[in-house]
């Protein structure tokens, strides 16, 4: 049997965007959005590729939709989108660490505002999953060319 050793492997990172709203939500769904950093409609937090994300993620799918992330997207999302940090990371007291994204010695805040995309998000709308013509779900290295549309 071989050996597989996952934690030298690079993992991928995946961009999430908020397409719908969260009026009318249950609360487990709204803590979970919560806990991936995406309080309101067109925020896009990236997160590593971890089956706890995409538990998280497949909770959710009807309210976001993901991708593997270039490292061009990555970098043009921290140029134009990224706000920078400039706040101490502790508390006072260092009781509680704020959630930070470190790219190159600099500190950004972990989620980005996008606008809405020109030419909207699919033909078939934001109710419908990405594999049927919507905008919903996993939507694999075409979250990039959603990116670029909407920075």
């Amino acid at each position: 049997m071989k050996m597989v050793d996952t934690k030298s492997k690079e993992r991928k990172k995946l961009a999430v965007v908020l397409v719908r709203g969260k009026a009318e939500l249950e609360h487990h769904m709204i803590r979970t959005l919560q806990l991936l950093l995406l309080t309101k409609k067109n925020h896009c937090v990236v997160v590593e590729n971890t089956p706890v994300y995409q538990g998280m993620l497949q909770k959710v799918k009807d309210y976001v939709t993901w991708g593997e992330i270039s490292e061009e997207t990555f970098a043009e999302l921290i140029a134009k989108r990224g706000k920078e940090y400039k706040n101490p990371i502790y508390d006072a007291k260092k009781k509680y660490t704020y959630t930070v994204l470190e790219v190159k010695g600099k500190k950004y805040l972990p989620y980005f505002t996008l606008n809405p995309p020109r030419k909207g998000f699919a033909r078939k709308g934001i109710k419908v999953s990405f594999t049927q013509g919507g905008a919903l779900g996993y939507r694999g290295s075409k979250i990039n060319d959603l990116l670029a549309r909407m920075i």
